[in-house]
């Protein structure tokens, strides 16, 4: 009985020792909410002020699509430096991994930009907004949704425009993103 226990014991370590040891995007955001470095902030569509009955057919689909914005943003200052050096290795490893499709990079205003996403092609589930800036920090948002499709995401942001949102309830995150 002793031996059947202690390999059942001994099975239990290797199936957990064998699990990757590579954070998760999700955990990341877990284990930082709470650090003073980051400005953390969960957006629901419903804060967008977007009129259904405004919609197209496709733009109603797209907002449907869409369930919330996770934003995590380091603001950079002096005195952390160094750990906005080990916190954007961090993000960038765990950005690297496979199951992550690159969509885009782009250089905006704000600095670079790397668009990724998680699901098939025509049913994204995930879509992952990384962006840098050497001086103010580096903001990552993650857009939530159920079978997202890129061609959707057009009609989305041609949503938003139409909107009376004006960045509402963004707070020191809207700040950090400012020229």
């Amino acid at each position: 009985m002793k031996k059947i226990k202690n390999a059942i014991v001994l099975a239990i370590v290797v199936i957990v020792s064998s699990c990757s040891s590579t954070q998760s995007l999700q955990e990341y955001y877990i284990d930082n909410t709470e650090n003073p470095n980051f400005l953390h902030l969960d957006i629901p569509t419903s804060i967008l002020n977007i009129k259904e009955a405004e919609l197209s057919q496709e733009q109603q689909t797209a907002l449907a699509s869409l369930k919330k914005l996770n934003i995590l943003a380091f603001k950079k200052t002096e005195n952390n430096a160094e750990e906005y050096k080990l916190e954007k290795k961090q993000v960038k490893a765990i950005l690297s991994a496979d199951s992550y499709t690159e969509l885009m990079k782009m250089n905006t205003d704000f600095g670079r930009a790397t668009i990724k996403y998680l699901g098939e092609d025509d049913a994204i589930d995930e879509v992952i907004i990384y962006g840098d800036n050497k001086d103010k920090g580096f903001a990552l948002i993650r857009v939530l949704g159920n079978n997202m499709n890129p061609a959707h995401f057009i009609q989305l942001l041609q949503a938003i425009q139409k909107s009376d949102y004006k960045g509402e309830g963004l707070g020191e995150i809207r700040d950090l993103f400012k020229g």
